[in-house]
Parts: structure tokens; C-alpha cells; sequence
């Protein structure tokens, strides 16, 4: 029997990549971040999502992208990883897509130690590259944000 995979596209800049729509909570406009002092520097802040305070990374420092100030069309995906939910923010949400599982390039078969990506996939004429959140923040990242966020 043949199993699919749904996932969540979204932009980076030129780049799309994509989530199991399986880790994606909720899809929000962009709100104000709140900084938060002594954490790792891939973390913004944090957000109240109905009194919840959400860790905002930024996606961006792990595909080398530039930074660049919030746009008021950027939205913000909330997600659940093994460990916590935490917030990325993106230019653009594009939508869900499913793929039977044999269409799924793995990373290995990519690039042998390929960080942050599970696999890929092929929409259209581009490659899409599927995103792990589990490995997203390193176990310091990890330790450094639940110790600021108990503060």
C-alpha cells in the first residue's frame, strides 16, 4: 500500500522549501516580536499566541539568507517539533502539497550530511527541499532558549 506525504510549501527569498504539514499548527500574519535577552542568536524573540509564549527562530541564518526587516505580508508558522513549538517567519505560505512517498528524494541520496533538510521533492520545474525542524536548533541552541525563556 502507498503512503503520501502532505507538505506545507512556503518562500525564503527566490527559495521555497517546504514542511510536513504534520509539524504546522497554524499559519499567522505577521505580529510584533518581543526580544528575548539571553538567547541563542538564531532566535528573534518570542510571541503570545492565546497566552502562549512561542520562541520566533530565524530560518533564514540556517540557509545563509540575509536578514531583513519583517514585511506587513510576512506571516509567521507556528510549529510543533519533538520538544516545543516555535515559530518561523516566512515571505510567503504556498500552500499544501501531497507526494506519494517513493517521490521523495532523501537527503542522503542529495548530499551524504546535508543539515536541516529530510529530503526533496519536484514541483514544477524547481526542486523543493524538505525541511526538519527536529534538527533545526542544536541541543546548546536548544538548552540556551529553554534557559532564557524560564527566566
Amino acid at each position: 500500500m502507498e503512503t503520501s506525504l502532505k507538505l506545507v510549501i512556503f518562500n525564503l527569498d527566490a527559495l521555497q522549501l517546504a514542511l510536513p504539514l504534520s509539524v504546522v499548527n497554524r499559519v499567522i500574519h505577521v505580529v510584533k516580536v518581543t526580544p528575548l535577552p539571553h538567547a541563542p542568536e538564531i532566535v528573534i524573540g518570542v510571541i503570545n499566541v492565546h497566552g502562549r509564549i512561542i520562541p520566533v527562530v530565524n530560518i533564514r541564518k540556517r540557509f545563509r539568507l540575509p536578514d531583513r526587516e519583517p514585511h506587513l505580508h510576512d506571516q509567521l508558522m507556528i510549529l510543533q517539533t519533538s520538544k516545543m513549538s516555535v515559530a518561523i517567519m516566512v515571505d510567503a505560505v504556498g500552500g499544501v502539497v501531497e507526494r506519494q512517498d517513493q517521490e521523495v528524494i532523501m537527503a542522503d541520496k542529495i548530499l551524504p550530511h546535508i543539515e536541516y533538510v529530510k529530503g526533496a521533492i519536484k514541483l514544477e520545474n524547481n526542486i523543493i527541499f524538505i525541511h526538519d525542524i527536529d534538527t533545526f536548533l542544536s541541543m546548546e541552541e536548544e538548552k540556551m532558549l529553554c534557559n532564557a525563556l524560564e527566566v
